[in-house]
């Protein structure tokens, strides 16, 4: 694995609050004053420890503002509660939206923190009721609960994830309904959506599948009326083997890194929504 070493720091995401949004989003600032788009999504699409994500390489080849809005590990919960985003979305020519994996949102079965939708902040009855057998004292994190609840019994969180499906496609038919304007849907991942299963009881397993977490193409086609066009962009084999290089990171992070969409992606996935973006400014 390849990767920069910064001994000065990390990267400078150049920080900066948009409206009254109490969230952090990446920078420099955007003229939004100016014709633009705006960017929804996740940690793929905000571009952690990519130095220029596609977001900027999109703001030059259009010479047009391009406003990342993505947070990492952000979920659909963070958008529907940030009404500044979405006045943001309103103004622009176009949103891109970044398919976002349905575990960090809140369900019947546990609740998220409203703005890092990564957090678990505790279980319902009913997953108390389902689990009695799991102490949710020490899990902090959406990915720590239902790996946990995976390894405990596999036949009871199929029924979890089940409720996960639903309550994405749910809130994303709320998400996009509220967006005025064009709006683009983004696949970002390795693979494309995967056929929906029928959840078979499965050997016990920490590996909960890939990102975006637990969307699959059943899910993707009963949101697709609701968006202007869908952009699936797959990893080429050449962006998958170079993943980490052109990062900057410290050598504490590599692990973290290894798991994210590096420099040769990005460059991938504004290819793929130049064309796109260039017939909507």
């Amino acid at each position: 694995m390849k990767y920069d070493r910064i001994t000065r720091g990390t990267l400078d995401y150049c920080l900066y609050r948009y409206g009254r949004s109490k969230n952090l989003f990446r920078g420099p600032m955007p003229n939004f004053t100016q014709p633009h788009f705006v960017f929804l999504g996740s940690t793929e699409t905000y571009g952690k420890f990519v130095p220029h994500p596609f977001t900027q390489l999109l703001q030059q080849a259009l010479d047009m503002p391009c406003a990342n809005l993505a947070a990492l590990n952000a979920g659909v919960e963070m958008y529907l509660k940030d009404p500044s985003i979405l006045l943001a979305c309103a103004d622009a020519r176009a949103s891109v939206i970044a398919v976002m994996g349905a575990h960090n949102l809140s369900n019947r079965f546990y609740l998220v923190h409203p703005r890092r939708n990564d957090r678990f902040i505790k279980p319902s009855k009913m997953l108390s009721t389902l689990y009695r057998e799991v102490d949710f004292s020490d899990i902090h994190f959406t990915r720590h609960l239902l790996q946990t609840l995976a390894e405990a019994d596999a036949v009871k969180f199929s029924i979890v994830v089940d409720e996960l499906k639903s309550a994405w496609t749910y809130r994303m038919k709320s998400l996009l309904e509220t967006i005025e304007g064009r709006t683009i849907l983004l696949w970002m991942s390795n693979a494309p959506p995967s056929e929906p299963a029928e959840h078979p009881p499965r050997e016990r397993t920490a590996d909960l599948g890939p990102d975006p977490l637990f969307v699959d193409q059943q899910m993707i086609d009963e949101i697709s009326p609701l968006v202007t066009q869908v952009i699936e962009c797959i990893a080429k084999p050449e962006a998958t083997a170079a993943s980490s290089d052109g990062m900057i990171l410290c050598e504490g992070d590599a692990g973290a890194a290894e798991k994210m969409p590096g420099p040769a992606f990005h460059q991938q996935v504004a290819h793929q929504l130049y064309e796109a973006l260039s017939a909507m400014k």
